[in-house]
């Protein structure tokens, strides 16, 4: 009898602490680019599902990926690496497979966008959101008839007047194939051929940023110049003297993917926020908000007509042939970084 006492007592415990809140609040932790999730998306995933969003977020794949090396990667219920980062997580055992069967929206996706060569049958990623570099440039002060490839930024006439990121895989991605090579080169000769053509251009870049790049378009502080292909569309519906174009050599195209880090400690709740987030019309809003390509082939009929039809949001296929993803370059990335820096100090 005493038994069935303590019993009763400790269920009355137990229920009392539920009732005056005291139960484990269910959360996910969210590791992602600053300003990629509209708030309002946060916002309907907490009132659906009860599950409080704690969301961190990072300027760059490498601050990123520092942060989950520190950790190990616990801390963190969700993260959004970039293409060939994909890779570097998963060698480093920071990446945990993914379950597709948990996620009912994974049926939305397009079949194109996956199986990519970063993450082959996407045992670690689910794609975000997706892209690639154009070219953007001033119709009044560029004749943009007559640009068509990325060698055209070496004409003497741009000098000083050309905007260049300063993301070394991306700026070295486009050095490589205005050169007719491999974005994803390790061969030595090639990077160094990169490196040279990228000195060559360097007399000519105005501004070297990762940040500012709808800004010095809109306030026409350059004439032409790389630019992501959303952050294109804003500029253009902001300056309609802008025109962007996708060279002839083809781009460098990147994916941002979810993935779950090795020791996510909410990983029920990161498979909902996952699904969540691949539901056509959440992921409309994402393209509305940041303007850039869903691999949800459902969201298109969430969008606006402008969006749909925009070969900057929506690439023909024939431009989608020619992009190259940025994969993983094994130990030829120190080749890689030693020639940047050398470019950054020399410039």
């Amino acid at each position: 009898m005493r038994h069935i006492y303590i019993i009763l007592y400790l269920f009355l415990m137990i229920s009392s602490l539920s009732t005056y809140g005291f139960t484990k609040e269910r959360t996910v932790i969210v590791y992602n680019w600053s300003e990629y999730i509209p708030a309002q998306v946060l916002r309907q995933f907490q009132k659906e599902t009860g599950i409080r969003v704690i969301y961190s977020t990072y300027e760059s794949n490498e601050a990123m990926f520092a942060k989950l090396k520190i950790v190990k990667g616990v801390g963190y219920d969700v993260i959004v690496p970039s293409t060939y980062f994909v890779a570097l997580l998963r060698e480093n055992n920071l990446l945990q497979k993914i379950d597709t069967t948990k996620l009912s929206n994974f049926k939305n996706l397009n079949p194109a966008l996956l199986n990519l060569p970063f993450d082959p049958n996407n045992e670690y990623t689910i794609p975000y959101m997706w892209g690639s570099d154009v070219l953007l440039m001033n119709s009044k002060l560029v004749d943009t008839k007559k640009i068509t490839s990325w060698n055209d930024l070496l004409l003497p006439e741009f000098k000083r007047h050309i905007f260049l990121s300063d993301d070394l895989r991306d700026t070295f991605g486009i050095a490589l194939m205005a050169s007719g090579l491999s974005p994803n080169t390790r061969n030595l000769q090639e990077i160094e051929k990169a490196g040279t053509w990228l000195q060559q251009l360097m007399p000519s870049v105005y501004i070297f940023d990762i940040t500012a790049q709808k800004q010095v378009f809109i306030t026409e502080e350059v004439r032409i110049g790389t630019a992501w292909n959303g952050d294109a569309f804003i500029a253009i519906q902001e300056n309609p003297n802008l025109v962007a174009i996708y060279p002839q050599e083809g781009v460098p195209m990147w994916v941002d993917s979810f993935a779950i880090p090795i020791g996510a400690q909410n990983t029920d709740e990161a498979y909902e926020f996952i699904n969540f987030m691949l539901r056509p019309e959440i992921a409309a809003q994402c393209v509305q908000e940041y303007s850039y390509s869903t691999p949800n082939q459902k969201a298109l009929e969430y969008l606006p007509q402008e969006f749909v039809e925009s070969p900057l949001i929506n690439p023909p296929l024939d431009v989608i042939k020619k992009m190259k993803t940025l994969d993983s370059v094994g130990s030829a990335i120190r080749e890689y970084e030693r020639i940047w820096e050398r470019l950054k100090v020399e410039r």
